[in-house]
């Protein structure tokens, strides 16, 4: 038993390896698809303009989050063999239909996605049209950019059940067969929409980033189908609504939803409500206090600074998830390996100790090279000393957002319901710091845009002491301890990084709050990471 338990543990593993190299390939060329057609509009974009377009961006993001996020993290929850483990002629009749009645449940509870997402777009777009700005509203084709992006989200919400599958099965291969062209389709739409817009002197608003997200939703949902239906080896549930035929049917609410699961998406619904005000905060912020070219500059500067964190941070934190999912899941009687927990804490220990040597990369050279790559990117409309000292600041933010989103993998995937719900209630504290911290450095010290990204540095400081300090409870809870000086590098490391920072910044920052917010950032990050 012991093994095929190490077996079964080796080919999680290696499908985690695997899935995260899968996952960072998506995100590669999604975002080199972006760069390329940013690049392509950039120099005749306004910032008005793409201020919009962020402000409707933010609206789908809306949307999709509130509908699907808590239930996607519930199914990850209920962990299947991946797919090189799936059941042979061999395998008895009990495994097959255990695991067919699992993914046959996780498909039923995602359609609770598409449920949710139809008040939700019809509330956002309701709400959205009804407040947006005046200068954006009377954008041409603003309304019609709007209800487009409403459809395109529901759209793209048609295809959990096949994304639900795709996750539980760890199909990451089919995945990034699907989700890179859909990339580049949209990429492809609106860049060309734009251009020939320009060219024959006719303004389209945002309404070529609205065909974008359409063309992105369609296509996901030819190629998931084309993907999973044509010749599919997964057998014994179907993709549509039907009766889990289960041993035990009081399990199943209707005979279709999963009580366990269901529980457990209400109770990070809720949690993801204060999340979503805690990650799309900033954004939110200056859509109510800031004019539309302040939120143009600021979502170019989270574009660029952000591609790390986009590219291989998020990659890596959702394929993690779905690690520590599988290797922290309780057996029949409520107990969890022992091996799996060691396993888990060293590959957390890993993700953390490699975040900190790119942490010394980037806070020296990172505020450095970015705005000069802006500067041949961007062109002259770009090129402004706000626009760079927003880019360099900006890259002070990115470690922490790494740090915060690896221990929160850790706490969504091993946290029961009622720590779920103890969660959502701190979360309602770190709003409160937030907010706070927001006031401080936006009124009293007057920082603007620069004042938002040290507040959420602040938001993911506090958010990853409580992460950390629960990782820390939960194994040491189940017989395995957790140092700091396990995952810390050596203190010279971080000095060195420190001096390198000071020295080079001298040559990059012109103004004295950047010297502020440079001595904030650092002081924090040190002290944080040792």
């Amino acid at each position: 038993m012991v093994k095929l338990g190490d077996a079964r543990m080796g080919k999680i593993l290696a499908s985690s390896a695997t899935g995260t190299s899968f996952l960072i390939m998506i995100q590669l060329a999604s975002r080199i698809f972006t760069f390329a057609s940013n690049q392509l509009i950039l120099r005749t974009l306004s910032p008005v303009v793409l201020g919009i377009a962020a402000q409707l961006e933010l609206f789908q993001v809306s949307i999709l989050y509130f509908s699907r996020e808590s239930i996607r993290m519930a199914i990850q929850r209920q962990p299947i063999s991946p797919a090189s483990e799936q059941p042979s002629d061999e395998t008895d009749d009990a495994t097959k239909e255990t695991q067919s009645v699992s993914s046959q449940a996780v498909v039923n509870v995602s359609y609770l996605g598409l449920v949710l997402g139809v008040p939700a777009s019809l509330m956002f777009t309701m709400m959205y049209q009804r407040l947006a700005p005046g200068e954006a509203s009377k954008t041409a084709f603003f309304n019609y950019s709007v209800m487009i992006t409403g459809a395109a989200s529901l759209l793209e919400l048609s295809i959990e059940p096949f994304f639900a599958i795709v996750q539980q099965h760890m199909l990451y291969e089919k995945r990034a067969a699907v989700e890179m062209p859909a990339a580049f389709l949209r990429s492809a739409v609106t860049s060309s929409v734009f251009i020939y817009a320009s060219q024959v002197n006719y303004h389209l608003g945002v309404l070529p980033f609205a065909l974008g997200h359409l063309s992105y939703s369609l296509a996901l949902i030819c190629g998931y189908s084309w993907a999973l239906l044509k010749g599919s080896k997964l057998e014994g549930f179907s993709f549509l609504l039907v009766r889990v035929k289960a041993s035990n049917p009081s399990n199943y609410f209707l005979g279709l939803f999963s009580r366990q699961v269901t529980s457990l998406a209400i109770n990070v619904f809720f949690q993801s409500l204060v999340k979503h005000l805690l990650t799309q905060g900033d954004t939110m912020m200056l859509a109510a206090l800031s004019g539309l070219e302040d939120q143009g500059i600021y979502s170019l500067a989270s574009n660029y600074g952000g591609l790390i964190a986009r590219i291989i941070f998020q990659p890596l934190e959702e394929s993690s998830r779905n690690l520590f999912s599988a290797l922290l899941s309780p057996d029949e009687n409520g107990n969890l390996n022992d091996i799996h927990v060691r396993t888990t804490k060293g590959h957390l220990i890993d993700i953390l100790r490699a975040y900190q040597l790119l942490s010394v990369l980037i806070f020296p050279l990172g505020p450095i090279m970015v705005p000069q790559l802006l500067h041949i990117l961007g062109g002259r409309q770009w090129a402004s000393p706000k626009v760079g000292d927003l880019l360099s600041v900006y890259c002070y933010y990115i470690p922490f957002l790494a740090f915060n989103g690896i221990t929160e993998a850790f706490v969504s995937s091993a946290a029961s319901p009622q720590q779920i719900r103890k969660q959502t209630v701190w979360m309602g504290v770190f709003s409160a710091c937030y907010a706070l911290a927001a006031y401080m450095f936006l009124e009293v010290g007057n920082l603007g845009a620069y004042g938002l990204v040290l507040a959420n540095i602040v938001n993911m400081i506090v958010r990853t002491i409580w992460s950390y300090g629960f990782i820390k409870e939960y194994l040491h809870r189940n017989g395995c301890s957790f140092y700091t000086s396990e995952v810390a590098i050596q203190p010279a490391s971080f000095t060195l990084c420190a001096a390198a920072s000071v020295l080079m910044s001298g040559h990059g920052f012109g103004s004295q709050n950047l010297g502020i917010i440079q001595a904030c950032a650092l002081s924090a990050s040190y002290g944080l990471l040792m």
